[in-house]
């Protein structure tokens, strides 16, 4: 039976979406075959861009509708990684089987733009969480961590993006010790990331190499990657919903990421 101050809560949430009294946020980059992707070095594989095929468009091989086929790799875009994905998570779930409760929680944002400005390879440290801690409390199970960098800027240009030199290439990301700490010591769902992949562009040279991949997904946490708008949402109080496809045997998958915030206090 339905609790009926559940039923009520319920019905004011979509009402409050349906009035625009709550606000609706796309975090998602378009995804098209201009859509900036992870470029590994030889001898390593990389997966194919983004693309449509045409299979008809209102004409002989369909004269009263139109369709395509697309072709993408699963991590390509504002994408989920399973568990899977990794090493460390490979008995984990793929993301057709990644629980439906954990597709939706609070939205913490962590908010590193000065530190990216000045240092395109800065690394978040335990100490930057718990100086967020100390002002908008502990990190909660149910919760998502998003950093926001303001490398959502360069997402025009693959170039900028990957900011690529003879050294490697030059993104934010998460410190080793960070990364376990995060994994092992906080009940968050996972981390969301403005950049290309959820570690550091310099990542594969760490001890473990991407530290983030390695913990996260070996202790049954996401990623979400190439994440826009962040700075429309709150420290705290948004809600985040994400919506990769049930592929089965998926090691991830292209997803619409959304964040419901309450910018008039509606709710409260």
């Amino acid at each position: 039976m339905t609790d009926p101050q559940a039923a009520a809560a319920l019905s004011a949430f979509l009402d409050a979406v349906t009035t625009g009294n709550l606000e609706v946020v796309d975090l998602t980059t378009a995804l098209s075959s201009s859509t900036p992707a992870l470029r590994l070095p030889a001898p390593f594989a990389n997966l194919i861009d983004f693309s449509l095929e045409e299979v008809s468009a209102y004409n002989e091989p369909g004269p009263f509708w139109r369709h395509n086929n697309i072709h993408t790799g699963e991590h390509v875009g504002t994408h989920l990684d399973a568990p899977v994905h990794w090493i460390t998570g490979r008995d984990g779930d793929d993301v057709s089987q990644i629980p439906v409760r954990r597709l939706i929680g609070r939205a913490a944002v962590l908010d590193l733009t000065e530190q990216v400005a000045a240092d395109p390879d800065y690394l978040l440290t335990a100490a930057d969480v718990e100086a967020w801690e100390d002002t908008h409390g502990r990190l909660t199970a149910g919760t998502w961590l998003l950093l926001r960098t303001g490398w959502e800027s360069r997402g025009d240009s693959e170039a900028a993006f990957l900011n690529t030199d003879d050294t490697g290439s030059h993104t934010p990301g998460v410190a080793v010790d960070c990364a376990r700490w995060l994994a092992t010591e906080r009940e968050i769902i996972g981390l969301g990331v403005e950049t290309v992949g959820v570690d550091a562009g310099l990542a594969g040279g760490f001890d473990p190499a991407f530290p983030v991949h390695h913990y996260f997904l070996g202790n049954d946490k996401y990623g979400i990657t190439s994440l826009r708008n962040l700075g429309r949402l709150p420290a705290v109080g948004a809600m985040l919903v994400v919506t990769p496809l049930p592929i089965v045997g998926g090691t991830g998958s292209p997803a619409r990421v959304l964040a419901v915030i309450d910018p008039d206090g509606a709710l409260e």
